[in-house]
């Protein structure tokens, strides 16, 4: 492990001694003095949100543009120049953000990779009296980025987290998409695996709310035939593609219309949300009769052919369409009953 050996104690204690909440009205330390938070657990002479007071000594968790350099707030703008240090997960992509807007404060990494050691050192630096702003790449820190464990030990210490909110890639492309947004579950980077994914997809198959996930462009198109097979090729979801950047793409539609779409290119590239509609009452088996619903599917089959003089494909066809599954699932199960 890295690091001082101020800092490897100073880490091993945070972990090991368990977690310390602050109280409102409690006493709280920085710098070097003793000061007294308000009820809404600020110090009552630094108030974060008022342009006249300097960032004083706590963790700034600050948003930049996921894309567009323009999709930043003042208030950002004024905590990346006015705090002491900036920890960011590329320090070279960030210098890009901070040439363009004329910033001048030293940065200093913090990763995955460095998380745990870079933390403590951090928080020491905090406590010693220090105003730090936390950024990642693009976007809120800690959604699908590093961040959380520094925040996590900064409130175990407790310091001051002050969330300076901004660009989210997940939130602009749910408002974008035309899916319902009065309820929804973003779940972060679908599995890279195919058993991993298609168990996590297996899991929203029957979700009343929308579903978001973030998927690596060289995956998407088995990441959506995985989906159009498990929930069924006519379910609604949008894949949404370098939101905010120049080449900003919605495609929005059935599964299978998406999935054909992206087959028929030479390459996806891009960062990329997508987005699964709830389940409709469609989607549920439209067969009222709840024997046949129960039957084996090669039973079903061979009735429907016999009763309505149709051949296996087009029984197959309708047969799955009751009970709300693809054709290829249908068929798969059909051969395997054989």
């Amino acid at each position: 492990m890295r690091g001082s050996r101020g800092t490897r104690f100073f880490l091993m204690r945070s972990l090991f001694a368990g977690a310390v909440w602050c109280q409102a009205g409690s006493p709280h330390i920085v710098g070097g003095r003793l000061r007294r938070m308000n009820d809404s657990g600020r110090d009552p002479d630094h108030v974060a949100g008022n342009s006249s007071h300097a960032a004083g000594p706590a963790l700034y968790v600050v948003g930049t543009p996921i894309g567009n350099l323009e999709d930043i707030t003042l208030r950002a703008l004024r905590v990346l120049k006015e705090v002491d240090l900036i920890a960011c997960e590329d320090t070279r992509q960030t210098q890009k953000l901070l040439n363009h807007y004329a910033i001048a404060t030293r940065t200093t990494s913090y990763h995955e990779h460095n998380e745990m050691t870079k933390s403590a050192e951090l928080v020491k630096d905090i406590q010693e009296g220090a105003s730090v702003a936390l950024v990642t790449d693009a976007g809120m820190p800690g959604i699908s980025d590093p961040g959380y464990r520094l925040i996590a030990l900064a409130i175990r210490h407790c310091i001051p987290v002050v969330p300076v909110p901004g660009a989210s890639a997940f939130l602009s492309a749910l408002v974008a998409s035309g899916l319902p947004t009065d309820s929804f579950r973003f779940s972060g980077f679908l599995p890279a695996k195919r058993g991993e994914r298609r168990a996590a997809l297996e899991a929203v198959k029957t979700s009343p709310r929308t579903q978001v996930f973030y998927e690596a462009p060289h995956r998407i198109v088995e990441a959506l035939t995985d989906l159009a097979e498990i929930l069924g090729e006519a379910r609604h979801v949008v894949v949404a593609r370098e939101v905010t950047k120049l080449h900003e793409e919605f495609l929005r539609g059935h599964a299978d219309e998406v999935l054909a779409n992206l087959k028929s290119r030479d390459a996806v590239k891009g960062e990329i949300t997508l987005l699964i509609g709830k389940a409709e009452t469609g989607e549920a088996p439209l067969s009222t009769d709840t024997s046949s619903a129960r039957m084996p599917i090669r039973q079903r089959v061979h009735q429907i052919m016999a009763e309505e003089n149709l051949d296996e494909k087009a029984a197959l066809k309708k047969v799955a369409k009751e009970r709300g599954v693809s054709k290829s699932e249908a068929y798969r199960e059909l051969q395997r009953s054989k």
